[in-house]
């Protein structure tokens, strides 16, 4: 007869069984896709005990209850272990053939493209296969390839490794497999197809916090990721600035970022309709560098004013943001902003639907007029 898993198993915020416990600083254990989904969102309280939390708050892996969450696995039915279909089983087996061919040192690059291929499908939604691949030691074979040189097969790689890093586990084992020295390599030398899932793969591995530390510290990383928003087209620009946007979640990469020369190519890219780099200055802003960068931009104020007139939600958002961390630490730009009309902007976004785009105005307006550098 079936029986009930122990509450103490469930995340308290996603009610389901968890696959990486973590503690917060509260003492209370979730999962850690959770909690991180939680704290991403700009949540900075405990959402059990309601207690503060630190800006970055530090998430610790609960091992023991973990360890007790797989022992009870192997003795007890899970919910999770419904019957696999016939296609699923079907699957199971392909996935051992493909990764024994691509593991092989006597398979052709051609069978290993082919290996490639087919793995990327398969990973691409089955987390049972995505871990069954990690855990077979194919990540080396996937890494060996992306410094093959062979283009078709680097791009192949790419796309597995992105595939398994959307599991958390495989997030820190990835990156101390020595992923990142990959991925920077493509990101100064790939075709433009692997520049863009290079980038999207440090995207993915910075949602863990101590992979945002590792990557900014880590040689070129940062500033070939400046160089592909520069110099990328569409698709590599909105990557490379999603990257970017992620890493300086991490306080110290703020600088880093600043001091790579980013701001006037953020300033440039959101000029030219790309939204994310607005976000990646509303972060940067938050550093006495990136502050100072921008003030010696030329054409700044008018660039987010315009964002302001015609961005989505999110650019207006951090439009005004920016615009009042930047009022509130210099006359002159307090001088600008008020000569391009930014005050019948904001009484203008009193009625907007989002929340954060009212306060982030009020509050320039408030900084505007009762400034007292404005009297």
């Amino acid at each position: 007869m079936a029986f009930e898993l122990p509450n103490d198993f469930r995340c308290p915020i996603s009610l389901a069984i968890m696959s990486d416990p973590v503690i917060l600083q509260s003492g209370h254990t979730f999962d850690r896709v959770s909690i991180q989904r939680w704290i991403d969102s700009g949540n900075r309280t405990c959402p059990i005990t309601k207690l503060p939390l630190s800006e970055t708050p530090s998430l610790i892996p609960n091992h023991a209850l973990r360890s007790l969450i797989s022992n009870f696995a192997h003795v007890s039915p899970q919910e999770s272990s419904r019957p696999r279909t016939q296609q699923e089983h079907s699957q199971q087996s392909q996935s051992q053939a493909l990764i024994s061919t691509l593991v092989s040192r006597s398979s052709s690059n051609a069978s290993k493209l082919e290996s490639l291929s087919r793995l990327v499908r398969l990973t691409k939604r089955d987390s049972l296969i995505r871990r069954k691949v990690t855990e077979s030691g194919a990540v080396r074979a996937a890494l060996d390839c992306v410094d093959s040189g062979n283009q078709v097969l680097q791009e192949k790689s790419l796309s597995l490794l992105l595939n398994l890093s959307l599991e958390d586990d495989n997030k820190v084992g990835l990156v101390a497999d020595g992923v990142i020295r990959r991925i920077v390599a493509v990101l100064r030398e790939g075709s433009l197809d692997c520049k863009a899932i290079a980038a999207t793969l440090l995207t993915s591995l910075a949602v863990v916090e101590v992979n945002k530390a590792t990557i900014g510290s880590y040689p070129d990383a940062i500033s070939a990721l400046v160089s592909l928003l520069q110099l990328g087209n569409d698709r590599e620009r909105k990557e490379s600035a999603t990257a970017l946007y992620a890493l300086c979640s991490f306080t110290d990469n703020r600088k880093r970022v600043v001091d790579c020369g980013s701001v006037p190519i953020l300033v440039e890219a959101a000029d030219s309709g790309l939204e994310r780099a607005v976000e990646v200055l509303g972060l940067l802003v938050k550093c006495r560098e990136g502050r100072e960068e921008m003030s010696r931009v030329s054409g700044f104020v008018e660039v987010l004013v315009n964002v302001l007139r015609n961005g989505g939600l999110k650019g207006i958002q951090y439009s005004l943001f920016i615009l009042n961390c930047l009022c509130c630490c210099s006359r002159e730009i307090v001088d600008k902003v008020m000569r391009e009309g930014v005050v019948g902007i904001c009484f203008g976004l009193e009625d907007n639907e989002s929340e954060k785009i009212r306060r982030n105005a009020t509050n320039l307006v408030h900084t505007l007029l009762g400034n007292p550098m404005n009297s």
